[in-house]
This record gives structure tokens, sequence and C-alpha cells, in this order.
């Protein structure tokens, strides 16, 4: 039994371990409040990647419907202004004023009555006559006869000298791989007593105008059921206006 005035020691110590411990509870306060930082900072870079993502998506988008629009009205611009300088500065010294866009009526006009007055026999005949001038000098003979070939290509009126004649398929460049082409003519490869019949064969670029010329014989062509249109459309398209199954057909 202790005295009155002595202290227990036991009941200190008991009340004691009931205290909260001011220090030890420091690093677990220190820590809720650093792990509630780290979640607002990881919220918010999380959110940030988010718009980045959404932001970056929608201007692609814009830009894939703004290209074509703005390529069309360059090309457009560029073209009705190229025309429209011919004859505009006719009718400035003539009547002392300007409108623009009318030299491009008057050009589009003037090249509509040309392909109106040499589709006739008569301009057909002064065609002739030119040509036949024109064939006999020396250099230019040769740039009017490659031009020519090349105009022969957009000349709805002239089947016979398509440039394209057939959109086909051959193997290139290597073994297993293929490409599209067109077959624009034919030619017999001599080589001593045996003929050889080849196509001649263009693989172009994606700027079409650029491209490789081949010889191949028919067992190397394969024809399919594309036109020259959709095989040119396939080349501009960078092959994605290519059609879900392509069919060989027999030589035409």
């Amino acid at each position: 039994m202790p005295s009155p005035g002595a202290v227990d020691v036991e009941a200190v110590q008991a009340s004691a371990r009931l205290l909260p411990d001011a220090d030890s509870s420091k690093p677990a306060e220190i820590h809720r409040i650093s792990s509630a930082t780290g979640r607002q900072r990881s919220g918010a870079q999380a959110l940030t990647s988010i718009v980045h993502s959404w932001a970056s998506r929608k201007f692609a988008v814009g830009c894939a419907i703004l290209f074509p629009v703005a390529v069309t009205v360059y090309v457009t611009w560029w073209f009705l202004t190229f025309f429209d300088n011919f004859f505009s500065p006719i009718y400035y010294k003539l009547f002392d004023f300007h409108v623009f866009g009318l030299g491009f009526i008057t050009s589009m006009s003037f090249i509509f009555l040309i392909g109106v007055f040499f589709s006739s026999w008569l301009g057909s005949a002064l065609l002739g006559i030119g040509e036949w001038i024109i064939k006999r000098l020396p250099l230019i003979k040769h740039i009017y006869s490659a031009s020519k070939q090349v105009s022969a290509a957009i000349n709805p009126e002239n089947e016979a000298s398509k440039a394209f004649q057939e959109c086909v398929i051959i193997r290139h460049p290597r073994k297993g791989e293929y490409a599209i082409a067109f077959i624009t003519g034919r030619t017999v490869l001599q080589m001593g007593s045996q003929d050889t019949k080849l196509n001649t064969v263009y693989v172009p670029t994606n700027h079409v105008y650029v491209g490789d010329i081949f010889l191949l014989e028919d067992k190397d062509v394969m024809h399919t059921n594309l036109s020259v249109r959709e095989g040119l459309e396939i080349v501009v398209s960078c092959g994605m206006a290519i059609p879900p199954n392509l069919v060989t057909v027999p030589r035409p």
C-alpha cells in the first residue's frame, strides 16, 4: 500500500501511453499531405495529357479538312489569275479599265472556239498543213512531237492515241511485291529469227508524271478490272483509294 504522498509510477506510465505522441504523428501527417499533393499533381498531369491529345486530334482533323480546300482554292486562283493576265492588259489599253475575271472569261472563250474550229474539216486541214511545216524544222519538230503525244492523253476525241491504254498490275520491284502500272504502248523485240511481243508499261510515282518504264511480255502483265481513272486515283491517293478486291481479267 503506497503512502499518500507517493506517486503511482505504473499509473503515470499507463496515462503516458494513452496520450498521443506529438513527435510520432508528424511523419504520418507529412506523408498524408505529400500523398494528397502527389495525387493532385498526377490528376493535373493526366488532365493536361487528355486535353493535349484531344486538341492534337482536332487540329489534325482541321488540317485534313482544310488541306484539300486550300489546295483547290490556291490552284483555282492561280489558274484564274494566269489566264486573266493574257487579255486584261489588252482591255486596259483599249478601254482604260480593268475588271478582274474578264480576261479569264475571254481566255476560256478563246480556247473553246479554238476547239470548235479545229474539230471541223477546215480546221483539221489547216492543222495538218501547220504540222507538215513544223515537222520539217530541225529542232522544233522534236519538241512538237513530244508535246503532241502528251496532249493526246487529255484529248477526249482521240481514243486511239490515249497515253494510258490500260491499268494493269506487274510484279515489281521484287518477287512477291506488286505495283500499279499503265500500258502506254506495244512493241516487238527482234532477237535474230525470234520476235518477242512486249508491252510498254509505265509505273508512276505519287506525282504520276515521274516514274519508271518497263518492257514486259504478256505473261508478266496481269490485266485487271480497274479503269485508267481508277488506277490514277490509287496512285495519287498513295494507295488509299484502292478497292477491297482486285480481279484479274483476260487480255482485252
